[in-house]
């Protein structure tokens, strides 16, 4: 088999790499939850659809079931405090809050 260039093992990876994504909608739609529903109610989809697949459904069906999960995953995902210069903004923090090793 020949090997390819740079540029095209590069175009094959990122072939592979859409082909694997899935949209929100085609997520949504897999589990049966709208834009309204919340996290509680895709985990408990979710694990209904798993579970019903893996006792009498098909290998294929429950990982599109878990990609659709892990789509949602990174909508509903709570957003990272924002930082200035590196540095972590602690003014919306309490004061009283301490680590213990």
């Amino acid at each position: 088999m020949p090997q390819k260039n740079g540029v095209a093992q590069e175009a094959v990876q990122n072939i592979k790499r859409v082909s694997k994504t899935m949209t929100e909608a085609v997520a949504r739609q897999i589990l049966g939850v709208t834009e309204d529903s919340s996290w509680e109610e895709i985990v408990q989809k979710y694990e209904n659809l798993f579970e019903r697949n893996a006792k009498n459904g098909s290998f294929y069906l429950q990982s599109k079931v878990h990609r659709a999960k892990e789509c949602l995953k990174e909508v509903y995902k709570p957003k990272e405090p924002e930082t200035k210069k590196g540095k972590l903004d602690t003014s919306q923090t309490t004061r009283h809050s301490r680590t213990i090793w």
